[in-house]
């Protein structure tokens, strides 16, 4: 008998040890789908390649303009529609070269990223707080081509505006992502929301995008008695 109160005596301290090894408190919100590793690295993946053969074809495309001035691009579909068009504005060269050169290079780090991912890669923190950084500032960028194509020359650009289609959800879950992991620091029921209504978020900027879109070019769409 004394040796089998020792024994539950024994049994009742670890467990009394295991409880006081695991700290009581709030469970962290569970990281969402799109946000975990293969998932959000097929994300990147995807984005990547689809933004980098649209900034390639947009190289491609300057390429022949800077040869032959009067080159019709492949995706020169009247006055409205026309990346030629969009080439000979000021906006299509804000730092002195074609921006379709910062798409190639942006994204091939995307799609670099994705591949490491998929690896079995794992980044440090600066390393996410600089890819936060690079996709925020581009897509920026971008949201600021795409109010100078509708508001100041009037003209899209079917490829620049694959970009735009690539850029969104690659923000919006690079953020999420990071928010959600731990890297930028946000409380757990903002990291919740967010990562709760990602594809939400996602898809009501692709209606305002699109909607901007049919009511700068209204008078295309619905023709004007005017």
């Amino acid at each position: 008998m004394p040796s089998t109160a020792r024994g539950n005596l024994a049994h009742q301290s670890t467990n009394s040890a295991d409880d006081l090894s695991t700290p009581a408190g709030p469970q962290q919100s569970p990281i969402p789908r799109t946000a975990r590793d293969r998932p959000f690295a097929l994300l990147l993946l995807i984005t990547g390649v689809i933004g980098w053969l649209a900034s390639g074809a947009l190289v491609l495309e300057k390429l022949e303009v800077l040869k032959d001035p009067n080159h019709v691009t492949v995706c020169d579909v009247n006055p409205w529609v026309s990346c030629g068009a969009v080439m000979q504005t000021p906006q299509s060269s804000v730092f002195g070269f074609p921006n379709m050169f910062i798409g190639i290079v942006a994204f091939a780090v995307i799609i670099t990223t994705a591949m490491g991912i998929l690896a079995g890669a794992k980044f440090s923190r600066g390393y996410w707080l600089g890819l936060q950084a690079g996709v925020t500032l581009g897509f920026a960028f971008v949201v600021w081509l795409w109010s100078q194509a509708l508001y100041a020359i009037h003209v899209l650009c079917p490829f620049c505006m694959v970009v735009w289609a690539a850029m969104i959800p690659l923000f919006v879950w690079v953020t999420i992502r990071n928010i959600t992991h731990g890297v930028i620091k946000a409380p757990p029921a903002l990291a919740k929301l967010l990562g709760d209504s990602g594809w939400i978020i996602v898809a009501l900027l692709y209606v305002a995008v699109i909607a901007t879109i049919f009511f700068s070019f209204i008078h295309i769409f619905v023709g004007s008695n005017a």
